[in-house]
């Protein structure tokens, strides 16, 4: 993937190493440009909720990110989320989450779809979640 002029993959991933939660987690991104990116974390017991399932809240970080690092390749590296909205398809259980993120339309704000997979130790992908999402471009003082 390209990205916007300026923005490229290893700037992507210093952003998101500029977020102590992200560092926490220990995400990153490994796509990033034209209207697309892809966030991963490695899934990790401590990221589990009761039952043995990735957390809701680990999933939606994912889709957040996604969704806002997706939509600064179409309006440029200074955008927040507007807000999205996160659908649950079934229990995350593997040993990746991907949340893979694109823009669906660009102009003065950026809509963006974001399906979120978990990867088993062979590398079949299993879709536990979708959201959708506003990405709106700030000013920076």
């Amino acid at each position: 993937m390209t990205a916007s002029p300026g923005l490229d993959l290893a700037a992507a991933q210093q952003a998101l190493d500029g977020q102590p939660f992200s560092r926490l987690l220990g995400a990153r991104v490994t796509a990033f440009g034209d209207g697309g990116a892809t966030l991963e974390i490695d899934v990790r017991a401590e990221l589990h909720q009761q039952n043995g399932f990735l957390h809701g809240g680990v999933l939606s970080y994912a889709a957040d990110n996604a969704l806002t690092f997706a939509g600064g390749t179409a309006l440029g590296p200074y955008v927040l989320t507007g807000g999205f909205s996160i659908q649950y398809l079934r229990p995350a259980t593997g040993r990746t989450l991907r949340a893979r993120a694109e823009v669906v339309h660009a102009g003065r704000r950026a809509v963006v779809r974001c399906d979120l997979h978990t990867l088993d130790d062979d590398g079949t992908a299993t879709l536990c979640a979708v959201a959708q999402g506003t990405v709106l471009p700030v000013s920076v003082p």
